[in-house]
């Protein structure tokens, strides 16, 4: 915009568009047009005797390149932010289908789990009292109790009864941890 009106003022100051009253038109670069602003603005400027109006309008479009060279590199910017955020927003994605395969997998395994356990609950259901005492105090303490749990409760006290004290002790402390 300030580059229009400095060539307004250059065009005016040198007697109006030339090329408007039948002169040939002529094709410059943006380099050469520039240029040949500048000189003519110097020249025109020169001849009024201002010299301080050259530096001023020097300046002005001195800045106004600045500022062309800024809004590209802020444009760069801008264009890398999208492609980083697309990128994040993939790996985002990434995360959340690995995470989900993840709980996939570990509520296969804890319904496997409870499969089993529902498998032995059935087997110690239909066992006398001693023989379920005898088996669930040889397995592991988590696994007797996960089993006790399911068993009904006049069943759960006769084993608890039949088994030795110290393991019975043990795995009703077990039990009423797991029940809190």
């Amino acid at each position: 915009m300030k580059a229009f009106i400095i060539l307004s003022l250059v065009l005016c100051l040198s007697g109006g568009l030339k090329t408007a009253f039948g002169e040939e038109k002529k094709t410059y670069t943006q380099e050469e047009f520039d240029a040949a602003v500048m000189k003519e603005l110097e020249k025109k400027m020169k001849q009024i005797g201002r010299s301080k109006m050259i530096d001023f309008s020097k300046g002005l479009l001195e800045k106004e390149e600045q500022m062309k060279v800024r809004e590209l590199e802020i444009s760069k910017r801008e264009e890398q932010l999208k492609v980083n955020e697309g990128d994040f927003k993939n790996r985002v994605q990434a995360f959340k289908d690995e995470q989900k395969k993840f709980l996939a997998c570990l509520d296969d395994v804890d319904q496997k789990e409870k499969s089993r356990i529902d498998n032995m609950v059935a087997v110690v259901s239909g066992m006398r009292p001693q023989n379920a005492a005898a088996l669930l105090s040889q397995q592991e303490a988590e696994i007797s109790v996960k089993i006790i749990s399911e068993l009904d409760p006049a069943k759960t006290s006769k084993i608890f009864n039949l088994m030795d004290k110290e393991i019975s002790a043990r795995l009703q402390k077990l039990y009423l941890k797991m029940r809190k």
